[in-house]
């Protein structure tokens, strides 16, 4: 009787480990995103210090659209990419790949003037970024006085065949408490020959905090007697609407319609 009671515990025993055995586990694999992160050795400690008072070049690096409106026309931009479409009740231009192209049903914009401006107000507007850019180089610049107080600064400039005016020049001067960039010089060569002297001062002074990145409001331009600035220039110029995400837009979304032209 106790070999009979025996067999059948084995049996049971053997049974219960093959069941066991056939069970699955199902085990959940948790997804790692690696975060690639900005090296930001190369750069000014003055640059550092401003790129971080509005929000960080790491933020930047992962947002790529952006779109405002200003006055009559609505901008959406790729940051990562540059590719840029630029409306307006009259005309339409814009770029995909660096191949700039203008729709229009009239000739009432210069198809010549086009590569110049379809991404003009999109560099204005991403300042300090942009100032980040490779291909750059950076110098020591003379602090800027205006109104009683003294803003440090950063000259700018292109290495060889950099971008579409290599020879331009930038100044960029920032609050010294703050370290929010207020002042953007710049030079244009676009259509010139050799490099220029003569420089333009945008004032930024009007910035919105979007998705953690602080973004220019406001741009006005002023008068300048012996590249200084003096007093504003014309109308202030407002952007509306502001919007950056990490989202990309479509590729048609910046490409020519069938209506459009290729200006390059």
């Amino acid at each position: 009787m106790k070999k009979i009671i025996l067999a059948l515990f084995v049996g049971t025993l053997m049974v219960s480990c093959k069941t066991e055995e056939k069970k699955e586990v199902s085990v959940e694999k948790e997804t790692v995103v690696e975060k690639t992160m900005v090296d930001l050795s190369r750069y000014p400690q003055g640059l550092k210090d401003v790129l971080a008072a509005h929000g960080g070049l790491q933020k930047w690096s992962e947002m790529r659209s952006l779109t405002y409106s200003l006055d009559e026309t609505e901008t959406i931009a790729d940051v990562q990419t540059r590719d840029i479409v630029v409306k307006s009740p009259t005309h339409t231009i814009g770029s995909l790949d660096g191949k700039v192209w203008i729709a229009q049903d009239s000739a009432y914009f210069p198809e010549a003037r086009a590569k110049f401006y379809h991404n003009l107000m999109f560099y204005f507007y991403s300042m300090p970024f942009l100032l980040a850019d490779s291909g750059i180089v950076y110098e020591d610049v003379e602090p800027l006085e205006f109104d009683g107080v003294t803003y440090p600064g950063i000259k700018v400039g292109f290495e060889a065949a950099v971008g579409d005016s290599p020879d331009d020049n930038y100044l960029m001067f920032y609050h010294p408490e703050t370290k929010k960039m207020t002042w953007l010089a710049y030079t244009v060569t676009a259509g010139n020959r050799g490099k220029s002297d003569k420089f333009n001062f945008v004032n930024y002074n009007e910035w919105n905090e979007v998705n953690g990145l602080l973004l220019p409001t406001q741009l006005t331009w002023y008068k300048v007697e012996n590249n200084k600035p003096t007093v504003p220039a014309g109308k202030v110029r407002e952007f509306k609407s502001i919007d950056i995400d990490g989202g990309n837009m479509d590729t048609a979304t910046y490409a020519k319609p069938e209506n459009g032209v290729y200006v390059d």
